[in-house]
């Protein structure tokens, strides 16, 4: 009687997984709170040394393309060996917005050594690159590529900050030929000094019209400290009597959030 043959049986083949992408260090991670006071405190650290870690990197990848495109760039009649142009306002002269370089770059190649250092030690490495500023104070250097990036770190400081509203702040860039230039505040109008000669007051009753009031009277009544709400100073000498748009509220009158209060 001949001998059974069984057939080996085939197994299914093992699916392909899909590459995950990696995630950046520390994102996601939340320290426990069963752990001991003092491990909590190191973990927060390493933590916190992670993220710097990983943004300075981002940094240093950002500042090799801009020196990548400068080298290319070397000697460009368009964009000044710069790589990118930035536009500006006619009126006010800020920026607002920027663009790749469209003419032809100079040079094919440019020396990976000499990229490396023009992004960590070169006195120019954050030429090419673009910062923001908000007028509560915080300043962000020239670190990213293009004004979409610097918008959009912008947009998350208002969100964290100031509640998502928009309180006025603006992006600049460094270009190849100039310094980082930050957006000048609007001010409706620079201190101008004017001379009354139809007066017909004497010099103590043309400066009795200053009217100024004490910061804390001044901001519950929304008026400037220094001229009173009028928006202008005067003075008087030898009869020659004077009017002075106010240095601080620029001839509005209005109280500003930067005019401290003082108890």
């Amino acid at each position: 009687m001949p001998a059974k043959t069984t057939t080996p049986t085939r197994k299914p083949a093992a699916r392909r997984r899909k590459p995950v992408p990696r995630a950046r260090i520390g994102k996601g991670l939340k320290v426990p709170k069963t752990v001991p006071l003092h491990a909590r405190l190191g973990m927060r650290m390493a933590l916190i040394a992670a993220s710097q870690m990983d943004a300075h990197k981002t940094t240093v990848m950002t500042r090799k393309d801009a020196a990548i495109l400068r080298m290319t760039h070397e000697g460009c009649p368009t964009c000044h060996g710069n790589g990118q142009i930035f536009t500006k306002d006619k009126k006010t002269g800020a920026f607002n917005g920027s663009k790749p370089c469209p003419a032809k770059p100079t040079k094919a190649k440019a020396s990976r050594v000499k990229v490396a250092l023009a992004a960590r030690f070169s006195p120019d490495k954050r030429t090419g690159l673009v910062g923001w500023t908000c007028p509560c104070g915080k300043k962000e250097k020239p670190r990213f590529r293009d004004a979409k990036e610097a918008t959009k770190a912008l947009r998350e400081h208002e969100k964290k900050k100031h509640g998502g509203k928009t309180v006025g702040g603006a992006w600049y860039g460094q270009g190849a030929d100039q310094p980082a230039a930050e957006p000048k505040p609007v001010t409706q109008g620079e201190p101008v000094t004017k001379t009354d000669e139809t007066s017909s007051m004497t010099d103590e009753e043309w400066e009795a019209q200053n009217t100024p009031l004490g910061q804390k009277a001044a901001a519950t009544r929304g008026v400037c400290f220094c001229c009173g709400g009028k928006g202008a100073l005067y003075s008087a000498r030898n009869s020659q009597h004077t009017t002075t748009v106010c240095p601080l509220c620029a001839g509005t009158g209005k109280h500003r959030a930067d005019q401290a209060t003082t108890a």
